[in-house]
């Protein structure tokens, strides 16, 4: 498997310290859960972790017997962190992945559009992660903003001009650059 194998549609590709550990296994089954609504996104998900595919698929086979939740997206063995190093998930003299979970958002093209990392301690939110691909996936042609908070059908932000004529014509001294527009979405 290859990153060259998402091109064409979006991707979050996200590590985790470890299988059978409490935060991952909670993000997991949420992230599972969520699966159609990732697809409805047309995004794929891919996990990286340093556990290897027997550790991988007994841990699987753990939450579907748990949560009766079944994890249909791959999961990326890295038990050298070569991956992760690469990646930049992991600090380059790191001896393990427990300190971080990184999460990157590739578009179609297979470009890094954002990233999270967030400590071993604390878990990432599942819906932050849909509504970032949202956002990203919304402004993507470079013609709106999406501001703080933005979730579909909310009011998005027109690009500002650059042009001093725009700029001095505009009603008010902030609606050159702070202009809500409605979602067409």
């Amino acid at each position: 498997m290859s990153l060259s194998d998402f091109r064409g549609r979006w991707l979050v590709l996200f590590s985790h310290p470890a299988d059978f550990t409490p935060v991952c296994t909670s993000e997991f089954v949420s992230i599972a859960r969520a699966g159609d609504r990732f697809a409805a996104l047309d995004c794929a998900l891919m996990a990286l972790s340093v556990d290897s595919l027997f550790s991988h698929l007994a841990w699987i086979r753990a939450i579907k017997d748990r949560f009766d939740v079944v994890v249909e997206f791959p999961i990326i063995e890295d038990p050298t962190l070569e991956i992760a190093r690469a990646y930049g998930m992991v600090a380059p003299n790191a001896m393990d992945a427990s300190a971080v979970r990184t999460s990157y958002y590739l578009d179609p093209d297979g470009i890094l559009r954002a990233s999270t990392c967030y400590p071993a301690s604390v878990g990432r939110s599942v819906e932050e992660m849909l509504r970032l691909v949202t956002a990203l996936q919304r402004v993507q042609d470079g013609g709106v903003l999406a501001p703080e908070g933005w979730t579909a059908g909310d009011d998005l932000l027109a690009v500002p001009s650059h042009d001093l004529a725009d700029v001095l014509a505009a009603e008010s001294g902030s609606d050159w650059f702070y202009r809500p527009i409605r979602d067409r979405s």
